[in-house]
């Protein structure tokens, strides 16, 4: 009897499926590609369950006819090979003709589509790899293609999957991989009904897709990167050496715009970065290698993402070359212009933390002893006037710091950001609080981030809620009205000088957002207050507002009334700040890059302490002491 079978086409298919689709993040990437090939403009990703419960693609590429679409799903059957001489001028995606059949064998998969200008569309049905039900459906534009409960009839392999949060990370990074090598495609990524990345087309720009990819601190670091050498061309763009981060997720590098991992092009990239780089760094780069076809082969792995060049040393040593002339022009070396030319102007967020991690180094250079720096009236920051103070340094310090500007610095502590040189700080550097990473809380007030560049950034919360508060009750004057209040319904009985004060100030208070009316004795109504004022101490707050009500008659304006916005801010903070979870910490920094820190607040402190990486690094390395 022969011991020698041959496989059915569900067990085949289960066998591919398993090379092929990994995880969520595989269908998810194949599908994507499939729509790309198919001229796609727009792509739209929905998942649920990180995946695992369902995973919907749509596109408005070419779509199918009934035959394509039942062709489709068979193994081995694809629109983008037809002879062996095609295998090596692959110009697509996909070419296998393997990923569909593989996806419906282990889910329940539905295909929805039609071809431009068809009067009826097609509908296919295959659950778990069985005998697929074709029929008619209305016509639409492209295709969409739904499949749920992946791994549902493979329990071994469902039992591997991670959290969903882990699966669902996956499936937006392998978006975020195509969508930085299409920019001429709009994606849009949800879960659950909520948008996880959108990023409309920009084809003029790509910085605008690395920014959308890797979010938008990295934009004013970007620098970009051309190189072409006998059959090669690397274009893209590299962070500034400014701008770093811990692990290697920041480099993605492609191959006739396929995301590909190789050994060889990393060790170019390193090699280029590593006289700019502290240990422990990583780079920001986007590169985009296009070689012939016949150069590179693309079928040396079941998910494509590993390839094999005829010269690889070639290709590295171009990806190094570009990497290193984009290096030493770059305006952070303060190298001339191509010509000779004047000097490069500067990007504000590269001086300025460049100049401020230098004094801080210098100032411990003897290893604890301090170095005289100048005050402010020795800097010379172009358009500031000598010893005028800088709003940034105003927001950095407290009050009778140690660190005021003119004062030298204290031995044993770095510099806070904007303390060294105040005036290179007249305003944050663009982007400054939208690049931080959060990364916890200490004494249940102060957020610890990772800033650009390795720094470590500290927070006080309440004065980062006040700046932004600050910013909109200013707009509520400024446009002469006051928001519709919420209702608030609390009585406050109160001293006789308070009570009459409020009393007197009541048309101030109405400009304020406040609705105040007397309740009998000393006792006060207050029957609304701004929505981001709902909830305080209302005794504190009329308390504070007396004191910092104009006199009764005067003019009802910003400057008039700049006391009591700095008690509303400080109070709106004060009731917000236990309130502030993950996701409204970082709006929050988006708020602070637009606010204005000219306005002074009550406290003025929202960056507390930056200390760069190397000056960490330094004091991990600190000898011991000799005296002891």
């Amino acid at each position: 009897m022969a011991r020698i079978a041959r496989l059915s086409d569900v067990l085949i298919n289960k066998i591919a499926a398993g090379e092929v689709v990994e995880r969520p993040a595989s269908v998810v990437k194949e599908l994507v590609e499939n729509s790309i090939d198919a001229g796609s403009r727009t792509v739209r990703v929905a998942l649920e369950k990180g995946g695992l419960g369902r995973i919907t693609i749509s596109d408005d590429g070419l779509g199918m006819g009934m035959e394509d679409a039942r062709l489709c799903l068979e193994r081995h059957a694809t629109s983008k090979l037809r002879e062996l001489d095609d295998l090596f001028t692959i110009n697509t995606k996909g070419f296998r003709g393997e990923a569909l059949p593989a996806i419906a064998s282990v889910s329940r998969f539905t295909l929805e589509t039609a071809e431009p200008g068809a009067q009826v569309g097609t509908k296919v049905v295959v659950e778990g790899g069985s005998e697929p039900l074709i029929e008619e459906a209305p016509p639409r534009v492209g295709t969409v293609i739904s499949v749920e409960d992946l791994f549902y009839n493979t329990p071994a392999r469902r039992k591997f999957m991670r959290r969903e949060s882990t699966e669902l990370q996956h499936a937006e990074e392998a978006v975020i991989r195509l969508a930085l090598a299409h920019p001429d495609v709009a994606f849009f990524v949800e879960h659950g009904g909520q948008q996880l990345f959108t990023s409309p087309a920009s084809p003029g720009d790509p910085r605008e897709r690395i920014a959308a990819a890797l979010g938008p601190g990295v934009h004013p670091h970007l620098v970009p990167v051309e190189e072409r050498r006998l059959g090669v061309s690397v274009t893209g763009h590299i962070a500034s050496p400014e701008y770093t981060l811990p692990n290697a997720r920041g480099i993605y590098t492609f191959v006739n715009r396929r995301y590909i991992r190789d050994r060889g092009l990393n060790s170019a990239i390193q090699r280029a970065f590593q006289e700019f780089l502290p240990a422990g760094r990583q780079p920001v780069v986007v590169l985009f290698i296009d070689v012939e076809p016949r150069a590179v082969d693309v079928n040396v792995h079941p998910q494509k993402q590993e390839v094999r060049f005829a010269d690889g040393k070639g290709v590295g040593d171009t990806v190094h070359a570009a990497i290193s002339r984009a290096l030493r022009a770059a305006p952070w070396l303060g190298n001339k212009g191509e010509g000779g030319g004047p000097e490069q102007p500067r990007q504000a967020a590269h001086y300025a933390m460049a100049v401020e991690r230098f004094l801080t180094r210098a100032q411990e250079a003897t290893w604890g002893a301090p170095l005289p720096l100048p005050g402010t009236q020795d800097a010379s920051a172009p358009g500031a006037a000598p010893g005028a103070p800088s709003p940034f340094a105003a927001m950095s310090m407290p009050s009778g710091s140690a660190f005021a500007p003119g004062s030298a610095l204290l031995p044993g502590r770095a510099p806070a950001f904007g303390q060294a040189q105040p005036q290179l700080n007249e305003a944050p550097p663009p982007g400054y609080f939208g690049a931080l990473r959060p990364m916890g809380v200490l004494g249940e007030r102060f957020h610890v981030c990772e800033g650009p560049g390795g720094t470590l950034v500290v927070l006080d919360a309440h004065a980062a809620l006040e700046r932004a508060r600050l910013m909109g009750f200013q707009r509520m004057v400024a446009r002469e009205e006051a928001p519709v209040p919420t209702l608030f319904g609390a009585t406050v009985e109160l001293p006789v000088s308070v009570a009459k004060a409020l009393v007197e100030g009541h048309e101030a208070l109405a400009r304020l957002g406040l609705e105040v009316e007397p309740f009998g004795g000393t006792t006060l109504a207050l029957k609304a207050v701004p929505p981001s004022l709902v909830g305080a101490d209302a005794r504190a707050l009329l308390e504070a507002l007396a004191r910092a009500l104009p006199p009764p008659g005067s003019a009802l304006d910003s400057t008039t009334l700049a006391e009591g916005l700095r008690v509303l801010a400080c109070h709106a903070a004060r009731h917000a700040e236990g309130q502030l979870s993950d996701g409204k910490l970082r709006a929050l920094l988006g708020e602070l890059d637009a606010a204005d820190f000219h306005p002074s607040c009550i406290h003025g402190t929202v960056v507390v302490l930056e200390v760069p990486l190397l000056e960490l690094e330094r004091r991990a390395l600190r000898p011991p002491n000799p005296k002891i």
